[in-house]
């Protein structure tokens, strides 16, 4: 089996070649992940060369104008979306905020829109203030002990009254992988659409959203390698007839329909220098093959999984080894199973000590109810304390996590 190249893959991020960023350990990846070469050069290329208004007509603007159109291509044919049913918007809780005013406008008082306590408040707020416009908001609960969504409390929510049905692929904190498929099925078959938030998910692998048959599914490109952008994808069939965001004489568009502002043009262009990193991270591997840009993009994961499923192992068996320390979610070290997101904390010492214990080590980790203040609360933790967050992602080293380990090892 082919393994990942580590020392080819650090070569493609700028930080690491920096002497003062590479004496850094990232380890608070969920917060937003580092950018590779394949990224940045596309970003000074369009504002040293193409920083006029798109779509114009001559050299530069043409030139800017193909750079996004391409975005749009790649970032699409990477989840097997059509680029149409692709936006962008300045973050994922911008996004969704559009999205349920948009929402509101096909539904009746009365309705009801189901969301978690799991969720990122990007996911969770923007619903719930529809209840001051008529529409009835459950909530599904998660187990306070462990964090985690069971299904069947789902299903018994979900009733004819159900229009939508909001809820995470994988929460930040407790990390589980959320059965999405199964989950999209139930709620279609009662007449619902879901909305999925992939935040902390597609940082460790693009899903295929035709095959999972989710309606709408939201994540952010600075968490995947790129710029400050929220992806948006809507299955078509939705597009076409949600209430238009956008400027009226746009409304024919399917990719504008959801963007009310002008997009940034420089962060979509370079936003295509995500798929080209996975193009050669899968090209250093696997040669120049005719797989497309999906298969490439799976392939690619594939190997990012096993690479994180190694870092994770001996992390967890640390925080597994510590009486006094609670891992949020479930608690084991396998990549189809969880994120590699550790947030966990002491009965012990405070979370905001643990961290600074860290970052002294010069191991860049938060400390923080990191916005799923509703999922810190249910659990009995002080949300302002929070928990410890490391967070992995495939660039990460062995060494990283040894430093880790051994001021875990001292402290706890």
């Amino acid at each position: 089996m082919t393994s990942l190249d580590l020392e080819f893959v650090r070569r493609q991020f700028p930080a690491f070649q920096d002497p003062q960023a590479a004496e850094w350990a990232y380890m608070e990846n969920a917060g937003g992940s580092l950018v590779p070469s394949q990224v940045t050069d596309k970003l000074i290329n369009f504002y040293t060369r193409t920083k006029v208004q798109p779509y114009a007509g001559y050299g530069p603007s043409d030139e800017a104008g193909a750079a996004m159109d391409r975005s749009h291509q790649l970032l699409a044919a990477a989840i097997n979306a059509d680029a149409d049913e692709v936006s962008f918007g300045p973050s994922t809780t911008q996004n969704t905020y559009v999205m349920a005013q948009a929402m509101a406008d096909d539904l009746s008082p009365g309705d009801k829109i189901i969301v978690t306590n799991q969720d990122h408040e990007a996911n969770i707020g923007a619903w719930r203030r529809l209840e001051n416009r008529g529409f009835s908001i459950k909530e599904w609960q998660v187990d306070p002990e462990t964090g985690l969504l069971n299904p069947e409390d789902l299903y018994a929510l979900i009733d004819k009254k159900t229009k939508l049905v909001c809820f995470t692929h994988c929460s930040n904190i407790a990390a589980t992988i959320n059965p999405v498929k199964a989950i999209t099925r139930a709620v279609h078959d009662a007449g619902a659409i879901v909305v999925v938030d992939a935040v902390s998910y597609a940082p460790h692998h693009f899903a295929d959203v035709k095959d999972l048959d989710v309606d709408f599914y939201l994540f952010s490109l600075y968490k995947t390698y790129g710029p400050h952008l929220g992806l948006i994808y809507g299955k078509r069939e939705h597009m076409e007839n949600i209430s238009n965001q956008g400027h009226f004489f746009n409304q024919s568009k399917l990719g504008k329909r959801l963007t009310p502002a002008g997009p940034n043009h420089a962060e979509i262009a370079c936003a295509g220098g995500i798929v080209d990193y996975f193009d050669d991270v899968y090209t250093h591997h696997f040669g120049n093959t005719r797989a497309g840009v999906r298969q490439r993009v799976e392939a690619v994961f594939n190997l990012f999984g096993e690479q994180e499923q190694q870092l994770m192992a001996p992390l967890m068996d640390c925080l597994n080894s510590k009486p006094a320390v609670k891992v949020v979610g479930l608690a084991v070290a396998d990549h189809r199973l969880r994120a590699p997101t550790f947030a966990f904390y002491s009965n012990r010492i405070k979370s905001v000590d643990i961290a600074k214990a860290l970052i002294a080590a010069k191991l860049g980790v938060g400390q923080d109810h990191f916005y799923a203040y509703r999922l810190i609360d249910t659990m009995g933790v002080d949300p302002g304390d929070g928990v410890v967050r490391l967070s992995l992602l495939h660039y990460n080293s062995s060494e990283d996590i040894n430093r880790a380990v051994n001021v875990l090892d001292e402290i706890l």
